[in-house]
């Protein structure tokens, strides 16, 4: 203790005959004190990085978003272009190393992440794919019905969406209550056990097959669902979560990581579409035109599954030997709340405080799967006036593939743009509905002129377009923002229900399409463009550059009971929905006050981290990250610490009446480490 104690020399009283409170009269004696390791200027300088980082605030402490926005917009343009520089330096000394390291990059950080989607999007899409196949060689049982039930023969829709809608919810929850390795193993396998099934469904008559191929679709269908959930929060977690600092490549790209994941669907779906073209030829002696025989469409459905079979017997393998860590965000959740299983109270605090944001993540994606299903609706119009005479599968799937790759051109320049502060996801979500809605509504009052040879070009580029603005809009925002606005503990949760909810669209276009004639069908999906647009405006939060550590940090503070107490940017009006500024959920925002209260969270997260290292064996924490703490501000807390542990060692008597200042308390920032502290005579 000796070492902490500083001896003061003899000085003139300056309170003679005066009453100090708790502490006497002064005397002039030599006193001993405790340094000041707490010291506001050094704190800021040793704590910046986490405060305020330079990619979110300016040189004086200034968060982005409380900037005008013209120095807005020059703020995050330097941000943006600073950023741009160094990656593309560094992709060019990728390159430099080999040609292929950037494709390997791609690969391990987009690809691999987003694998199980794109392998279910191949299956999913493939299914629409092959019904005008299955018209053409079996017209008797997929048409005309005669020898197949209707009602069966559209129930391979329906319990398709149903056994995705199964999947979502069911899973959802397992990846929340059981962890993210086991809801992503599990995908895989019974995706895998529904491929098989698929290969090899059959039947003594054409009904029996179409029942066989329909239970399997069902089944893969629950795996399909399970992929939303568990790739959006397993993408997002990997890159930051709760009990891991974000870092400045989760601030400015998380949108981007999990976007180029979920963009695997759209290649999915490419894949399909340009592989069935193949088989189609090769089992067709070379022709794409009728007639087909039945061998040629059961080669060319069965081989098609073949090759995804086998890559999706590969993801079982990769997600068990090479995710061992895939849940350690959620554990280090559960573990900070002293939770095992399910969380059932962070499941009710959730509808509590962000019901309004699940009503946004379910109804945005409801109305936008209803527009996902109406694209192929000028599809069917435009090919009959440009050729009236064809009944070949090959020219639909044709324009099918031109369709993809133009949604493809809409899945990257979301990716790029999903990040940006001034665009972000809110924006990027109206304007996709606006354009949908506009590119609906406009043939809806002028069919006729659109179906003519005259207008059928403008027709065809409202079907490109719309399908440029649905990837470059809700299709990609939809699934980011179900899983990133909710905390890490019910996040595979609130995304299942919003894909589930988003499923029951697709159902409800499915059922809906088969009562209505075609421009009956543009009169009503128009409609859900607007209503999305307006349930994005009034109730969805946008997220755009918001640390996730810091609505996690928020999220403790609601689990404790004092939500009121939490003043950080989680809460800033920028990242609230306009209904939850109008209920006033933004009026404890105070950057200053804020500040305080992350020191000393900051503290007590360090504590947490040393009492760890002490309790396990390898003398690390169980969510080690190098970077969590700088090493002069590792240095600092010790330094608290240990004083603190000198205080406890002291006799009783010795300690009485003097202060200690290792709360985060305000004090003179002029006072140097060597100051006074305490002033009682020993």
């Amino acid at each position: 203790m000796a070492h902490l104690l500083h001896q003061h020399p003899h000085h003139d009283p300056t309170n003679q005959s005066m009453v100090s409170v708790p502490h006497g009269a002064e005397t002039g004696d030599d006193v001993a004190s405790l340094p000041s390791i707490r010291n506001p200027q050094t704190e800021q300088e040793i704590f910046k990085y986490v405060l305020c980082p330079d990619d979110s605030y300016t040189s004086d402490g200034t968060y982005w978003a409380d900037l005008p926005l013209k120095q807005q917009i020059a703020f995050v343009g330097s941000v943006d272009k600073l950023e741009y520089a160094k990656e593309w330096a560094a992709t060019k000394a990728l390159a430099r190393k080999s040609w292929f390291a950037p494709v390997g990059w791609y690969f391990k950080n987009c690809v691999l992440p987003g694998a199980g989607l794109g392998l279910e999007g191949y299956v999913l899409f493939s299914i629409g794919n092959l019904e005008p196949l299955f018209k053409a060689v079996w017209p008797d049982c997929w048409s005309k019905h005669t020898t197949c039930d209707a009602t069966l023969v559209q129930s391979v829709t329906y319990l398709e969406i149903c056994g995705i809608i199964v999947g979502q919810i069911i899973v959802g929850l397992i990846g929340d209550g059981i962890g993210r390795r086991f809801g992503l193993i599990q995908d895989a396998v019974i995706m895998l056990i529904g491929l098989l099934l698929l290969i090899g469904s059959w039947g003594t008559t054409l009904q029996g097959w179409v029942i066989c191929y329909t239970l399997a679709l069902f089944f893969y269908g629950i795996g399909v669902g399970g992929e939303y959930p568990m790739t959006a929060t397993a993408a997002m977690e990997n890159a930051t979560g709760s009990g891991k600092i974000s870092t400045r490549e989760d601030r400015l790209h998380r949108g981007r990581k999990v976007t180029m994941a979920f963009l695997m669907q759209g290649w999915g779906q490419f894949i399909n579409q340009a592989l069935l073209i193949i088989l189609l030829l090769i089992f067709h002696h070379g022709s794409g035109n009728p007639p087909y025989s039945a061998i040629a469409g059961q080669s060319v459905f069965r081989v098609s599954f073949v090759p995804i079979a086998i890559g999706t017997a590969w993801l079982v393998y990769y997600r068990w030997y090479k995710m061992p860590l895939a849940s350690k965000q959620l554990d280090a959740a559960k573990r900070k709340t002293n939770v095992t299983g399910y969380d059932i109270e962070s499941l009710k605090l959730t509808c509590t405080y962000f019901g309004p944001r699940l009503l946004a993540t379910a109804g945005t994606w409801y109305a936008n799967d209803v527009f996902f299903y109406g694209n192929k609706l000028f599809q069917h119009e435009f090919i009959s006036v440009l050729s009236p005479n064809s009944n070949s599968v090959q020219t639909g799937w044709l324009w099918n593939l031109c369709n993809t790759g133009v949604s493809l051109i809409g899945y990257y320049l979301a990716s790029l743009l999903i990040d940006n502060k001034l665009y972000g996801r809110k924006r990027m979500m109206q304007v996709g509905f606006l354009m949908d809605f506009i590119l609906f509504i406009v043939p809806a009052f002028h069919f006729k002129y659109y179906k003519s040879t005259a207008g059928v070009h403008a027709f065809q580029a409202m079907y490109f377009l719309s399908s440029f603005f649905n990837q470059f809009g809700p299709n990609s925002v939809t699934f980011l923002v179900a899983a990133e606005v909710f905390p890490t503990a019910v996040r595979a949760s609130a995304h299942g229900f919003g894909a589930a909810v988003g499923k029951l669209g697709a159902l409800t276009a499915a059922v809906l399409y088969n009562y209505i004639d075609t421009q009956t069908k543009f009169y009503v999906v128009p409609w859900f463009g607007l209503a999305g647009m307006l349930i994005t405006w009034l109730f969805l939060p946008d997220t755009t550059g918001l640390d996730l550590k810091e609505q996690e940090r928020w999220w403790a503070y609601i689990r404790e009971g004092r939500s009121h107490e939490y003043h950080g940017i989680a809460v800033h009006p920028q990242h609230l929905s306009l209904w939850e500024r109008w209920r006033g959920v933004g009026k404890y925002y105070d950057p200053e006050k804020d500040k305080e209260s992350r020191l000393n969270d900051l503290k007590k997260e360090w504590l947490e981290r040393q009492s760890q290292k002490q309790v396990n064996e390898n003398g690390v924490a169980d969510d080690d990250d190098d970077t969590y703490f700088s090493e002069a501000a590792h240095k600092h807390f010790k330094d608290l610490h240990a004083l603190s542990k000198e205080q406890e060692k002291m006799a009783p008597s010795s300690l009485e009446g003097v202060k200690e200042t290792t709360d985060y308390e305000q004090v003179d920032p002029s006072t140097s480490d060597s100051d006074i502290v305490s002033e009682k005579p020993l």
